[in-house]
């Protein structure tokens, strides 16, 4: 596996905090994708995210049933999310 240059992992890093909660799943996902070995741990830790959160968005990408499921200009699935009291 190859590491980004400073240069271009600063560029992702700017990237991903403008993108929206499901953009950033689904964009890790794919860098981690395109790395193969070791992919998913270098953009975790480069992106401070979880393997969970990685591995959710590879699912959604890989699965279009999963992606249907989450509704336009929403970040989650219906139900997902903290319940209202």
């Amino acid at each position: 596996m190859e590491r980004y240059s400073k240069e271009t992992e600063a560029k992702m890093k700017l990237f991903y905090t403008g993108l929206e909660e499901k953009n950033r799943r689904h964009y890790a996902a794919l860098e981690a994708s395109k790395l193969g070995h070791g992919g998913k741990q270098y953009i975790g830790k480069m992106f401070k995210i979880s393997q969970k959160t990685l591995r959710k968005g590879e699912r959604e990408l890989l699965n279009s049933e999963l992606y249907g499921q989450i509704p336009l200009g929403k970040q989650r699935r219906i139900g997902g999310g903290r319940k209202k009291n």
